[in-house]
């Protein structure tokens, strides 16, 4: 594993963290809390996935590059549904969780 490459998907794992961490309370505030059901339940998803990818690749984990697949995935998921809602906490988390997954896909494709 690469430490200058792992070094800048951590940091993109951190701010994806970070940006699902605000955007799933901004939600929370919302009037209509149902039409963002999909979304909070994935910035939850997504925030913890990242966090996880960011320990395992600090610690370079045998499992870092492996569980990167998975983080890209969650992270474009994530992003796509955020890109649906027009509030500012959702488009800054989109904006996040699509270039987290770019990050962990070119971790993922370094194995």
């Amino acid at each position: 594993m690469n430490q200058m490459n792992s070094k800048s998907c951590i940091d993109a794992c951190t701010r994806c963290a970070e940006a699902c961490d605000v955007c799933t309370a901004a939600c929370l505030q919302e009037s209509d809390i149902a039409a963002m059901r999909k979304c909070l339940a994935l910035t939850i998803d997504c925030a913890q996935m990242c966090r996880l990818a960011a320990a395992l690749m600090a610690r370079q984990s045998d499992y870092a590059l492996a569980l990167c697949r998975v983080c890209a995935d969650i992270c474009k998921t994530c992003g796509d549904e955020c890109n649906k809602h027009h509030h500012e906490h959702c488009q800054n988390c989109a904006m996040a969780c699509l270039n987290c997954a770019l990050y962990c896909e070119n971790m993922a494709a370094s194995a």
